[in-house]
């Protein structure tokens, strides 16, 4: 993805009708930060299922990956204890 250009801004605001500031201050209407910290469960898997099938198959996979790390850490921790 690109940066858009003062003057492709302006051109824009000019096709919609529009001033540069109208565009570019978009006040509310701007996405807000989402913590999946904050959310539960259940809102932690719907907001994963919202993104792309790309986007989500890393996600899972990551997870995954850190799964597996923490079974390893588990299974060696156990082992070593018992020595």
């Amino acid at each position: 993805m690109r940066e858009v250009t003062v003057i492709e801004i302006y051109k824009i605001a000019q096709l919609f009708n529009l001033t540069v500031d109208q565009i570019i201050n978009l006040e509310d209407d701007m996405p807000k930060a989402i913590v999946l910290e904050n959310k539960s469960e259940d809102e932690r898997f719907k907001l994963i299922n919202q993104l792309d099938e790309e986007d989500k198959s890393t996600v899972l996979k990551i997870i995954d990956k850190m799964l597996i790390n923490k079974k390893f850490k588990d299974f060696f921790d156990k082992n070593l204890a018992s020595l």
